[in-house]
């Protein structure tokens, strides 16, 4: 049998090695400081469009060169190992882990490396791994004028999307939790050492400390789950002949406790939100790519593998404190993304209030809603990846991301401000867009839950409108700003970053089955359980 997880996790990681191992620009080959112009636009701040630093020597600039070759080469490899495994997957057994691997890793303490892939893990992976080559693409030019071309940053994301990989596909609950806390490494130093403008350290700071946090709450709870369980092994632990099937209830709803707050700290969920958008707003676009689009999807995904699967019984007792939690982060993120004045922090709000709308699905209890917010989490990547994509090359060209040093955008670029309002658009679940279809799935799940829920949630809807098209308006119509006058449209390079996530935005839009045939079985088998696990309880 082909081990076709543990080489998609490989791949990057040895891509990674390899791009790192690479000649310096420095030594003899070092690019110049960029000149205080450049940095002054860099911060964010300045009018003028960016200057870039003088070349590098020739062998500095051909290191550089290479390692984004590299990186491309080998997150396209990726790719295609994913899409190739995905073309063998059952979906009539979906909601089964499938090409799964066990190895012994720490036979004394029980710990395996094990993954394996159910069609929630399967579509998430492969969400993951079409957009790190587009950021790749989208970030090809942004680091030249770096000492070392941006070769540690590239290193960095096929590092990252290693541990993407495995995080998704680990079903050792110990191996999770080693990815799960290994992401803030590279995330860390993409946010603090190759971020924009002055707060990416403080930024970089803020996010380590909240996710450490909820990371070790977590590793306590992990602790319980082997003490009660005896094992880590995923499979092992649920269902109603697992481990943890006999767990105590009041044990049960404090590990539950203990795994949530470290995933709503990652999601992240209304009130432990606040690193987010100051991360956003310091972090290269690409980084807020990953940061939003993959990163946050690990606490939601993490409720729907581990707090409702390790402890159905639990989750009714937190059914309705999240739902509330849910529906603020919903009205809360979207209030506050209409007030923004900076395009990456409005981009960032708006993604907490569409957690807010993911976390109502899942916890709703029924199979629409979490069909739906698992499918959320899929045209969220997508969609609010292309958004940010598309900001950052209004950035790029402006030399800042402040909502008012724009204005007439559509007139000196109309393909690229034709792309910003379809982005944008998907970002308010048009319908017709792939957005829409999840977002429907969890409000028809969700009113037959409860109609009070979902009747506060249209709120999210309504401000939606507000928040985009007031962005747009702002930023591509009206008289066309002097600074923006000599704006280039779209090259080739910049198409081909946003180009393939506008066409899968459109035709999961207009045809979603292939990824709810995926997401369906999983969602209904994480219902049937928990809600039969909490009739059990209640007759108890």
């Amino acid at each position: 049998m082909i081990p076709w997880l543990t080489i998609a996790i490989a791949l990057p990681a040895i891509g990674a090695v390899l791009v790192w191992a690479l000649p310096r620009t420095g030594a003899g080959g070092r690019a110049p400081a960029a000149s205080a112009a450049a940095v002054a636009s860099e911060g964010g701040g300045g009018t003028a469009t960016a200057v870039r630093a003088p070349a590098a020597t020739a062998s500095g600039a051909a290191s550089a060169e290479n390692a984004k070759r590299i990186t491309l080469g080998f997150s396209l490899a990726t790719l295609a190992v994913l899409v190739a495994m995905s073309l063998r997957f059952d979906t009539s057994n979906a909601g089964s882990l499938q090409f799964v691997e066990e190895y012994p890793w720490i036979p004394r303490f029980g710990v395996h490396f094990a993954v394996g892939v159910d069609g929630i893990a399967l579509t998430l992976i492969l969400m993951s791994a079409v957009l790190v080559p587009l950021v790749v693409l989208a970030a090809w030019r942004e680091h030249d004028d770096r000492e070392d071309g941006g070769r540690g940053y590239f290193a960095l994301i096929l590092a990252l999307e290693a541990m993407m990989i495995g995080v998704f596909a680990a079903t050792d609950v110990f191996l999770f939790y080693v990815f799960f806390e290994a992401m803030l490494i590279p995330v860390y130093f993409m946010i603090g050492r190759y971020g924009r403008g002055d707060e990416r350290a403080r930024a970089a700071v803020k996010f380590l400390l909240y996710s450490l946090a909820g990371g070790l709450v977590m590793l306590v709870a992990v602790i319980g789950v082997f003490v009660h369980g005896g094992t880590f092994l995923w499979a092992d632990l649920v269902g109603e002949d697992g481990a943890l099937a006999a767990l105590d209830p009041s044990t049960a709803r404090w590990l539950f406790l203990g795994f949530f707050i470290a995933f709503a700290i990652k999601a992240p969920m209304w009130p432990v939100h606040t690193w987010l958008p100051q991360a956003a707003g310091a972090s290269r676009p690409g980084t807020a790519v990953l940061l939003v689009g993959v990163l946050d999807k690990v606490g939601t995904y993490g409720m729907l593998r581990y707090c409702m699967e390790l402890f159905p019984a639990a989750v009714s007792w937190f059914v309705w404190p999240v739902v509330v939690l849910s529906l603020v982060s919903i009205v809360y993120g979207a209030i506050l993304a209409i007030g923004q004045t900076d395009m990456m922090r409005l981009v960032a709000y708006t993604s907490i209030s569409h957690f807010g709308f993911i976390t109502l699905g899942i916890f709703a209890m029924t199979a629409q809603a979490q069909t739906g917010a698992a499918l959320y989490m899929v045209n969220h990547g997508f969609a609010t990846g292309a958004l940010f994509l598309v900001v950052g090359l209004l950035v790029a060209r402006r030399g800042s991301s402040r909502i008012e040093d724009f204005g007439g955008v559509q007139n000196a670029a109309p393909k690229l401000a034709g792309v910003f309002l379809v982005t944008g658009l998907a970002g308010l679940a048009l319908p017709g867009l792939a957005p829409f279809v999840s977002e429907f799935l969890v409000f028809v799940g969700v009113y037959a839950f409860s109609p009070a829920p979902a009747l506060i949630a249209v709120i999210g809807v309504v401000l939606a409108a507000l928040y985009i098209l007031w962005m747009y308006q702002r930023t591509m119509t009206g008289p066309t700003a002097d600074s923006v006058s000599g704006f280039k449209d779209l090259s080739a390079r910049e198409a081909w970053a946003v180009g393939p996530l506008l066409a899968l935005i459109i035709a999961f839009g207009l045809y979603p089955q292939p990824l709810l045939d995926a997401i369906e079985p999983a969602a209904e088998r994480t219902v049937v359980a928990t809600v039969d696990s909490a009739e059990e309880g209640g007759a108890e």
